[in-house]
C-alpha cells in the first residue's frame, strides 16, 4: 500500500516559556487535503511549522509524535520573507532543482523554467530574470510554489498562502493548487484563519482554538452542522460559504 504523502500528528505539544499547542492530533492520508482553521493565536501555524521542524527561535516541540511518509515541502504567507532579494527568481528555483535532483546547472535551469510555467506564470523566461521585488504578490506566491515543487514533494504544507492576495488572485492560486494536487497526486495540509478558503481546498477540517482541537470532521459537515459554538462563529463570519471540495453535485 502506498503511504507516500501521509502524515500522522499524535498528541503534539509545542512550548516556549509556556505550552502553546496542547496535544494536537491529526492525520492526512495519501492524496488527501486537510485544513487547519482557527483565529490568530490558535496554534495552527505553530502546528504546521512543528511538522516541518521550522519553529521560531525559542519555541520547541515538547511532546508528541510527527510522522511524515515521503517528502514534504512548505509554502508561506509572505514570499518576500523567504525569497532572496538579491537573486533572480529563476536562479533561486534552479538552485533548488539542482540540490533536489543532483543534476547539472543547465538541466536545473531548464527544469526551473518548466516549473515556473507549470504554476501558470506567463513569459516564464522573462520573469525568471527578475528579482522578487519586481514581481506582484501573486507572482511571488507562484514562485514560492515552484520552489516547493522543485523538491518533488509528496506532501505540501501551506501556511496561509493566499491571505495577502486580492480575491481574484486568491481564487487563481486556489485553482492552481487543486490542479497541481490532481496532476501530482499531492497530499495537502492547508492552514488558514478563513474557513471559506479552507473549504474550497480541503475535504476534512480541523478546528483549533487556543492550541487545542475543538472539532474535526468532513468539511461539509463542519460548515453545515458545526459541533461547537466556536466553529459556528467561524462559519457565521464567512457566510455564504462556497461548496466544499468534493461536496458539489456530480
Amino acid at each position: 500500500m502506498n503511504t507516500l504523502g501521509s502524515l500522522v500528528v499524535d498528541d503534539l505539544r509545542v512550548s516556549a516559556d509556556v505550552e502553546l499547542v496542547h496535544g494536537v492530533s491529526l492525520t492526512v492520508a495519501p492524496g488527501e487535503a486537510v485544513g487547519i482553521v482557527g483565529e490568530s493565536g490558535s496554534g495552527k501555524s505553530l502546528t504546521l511549522r512543528a511538522v516541518m521542524g521550522l519553529l521560531p527561535r525559542g519555541v520547541h516541540r515538547s511532546g508528541g509524535r510527527v510522522q511524515v511518509d515521503g517528502t514534504a515541502a512548505m509554502i508561506f504567507q509572505d514570499p518576500l520573507s523567504f525569497l532572496d532579494p538579491l537573486a533572480r527568481v529563476g536562479r533561486q528555483v534552479a538552485e533548488v532543482c539542482a540540490a533536489a535532483g543532483r543534476t547539472s546547472p543547465r538541466a536545473a535551469r531548464v527544469r526551473a523554467l518548466e516549473l515556473l510555467e507549470s504554476v501558470r506564470l506567463p513569459d516564464a523566461a522573462d520573469l525568471a530574470r527578475r528579482y522578487p521585488h519586481q514581481l506582484s504578490g501573486g507572482q511571488r506566491q507562484r514562485v514560492l510554489l515552484a520552489l516547493a515543487l522543485a523538491q518533488e514533494p509528496d506532501l505540501l504544507l501551506c501556511d496561509e498562502p493566499t491571505t495577502a492576495l486580492d480575491v481574484t488572485v486568491q481564487r487563481e492560486v486556489l485553482d492552481l493548487l487543486a490542479q497541481l494536487r490532481a496532476e501530482r497526486r499531492l497530499s495537502i495540509l492547508f492552514v488558514s484563519h478563513d474557513l471559506a478558503v479552507v473549504t474550497q481546498v480541503c475535504e476534512r477540517v480541523v478546528v483549533l482554538r487556543g492550541g487545542r482541537v475543538v472539532e474535526t470532521g468532513a468539511a461539509l459537515d463542519v460548515v453545515t452542522s458545526p459541533a461547537s459554538d466556536y466553529t459556528r462563529s467561524l462559519v457565521d463570519a464567512v457566510l455564504p460559504l462556497p461548496v466544499p471540495a468534493g461536496g458539489g453535485d456530480d
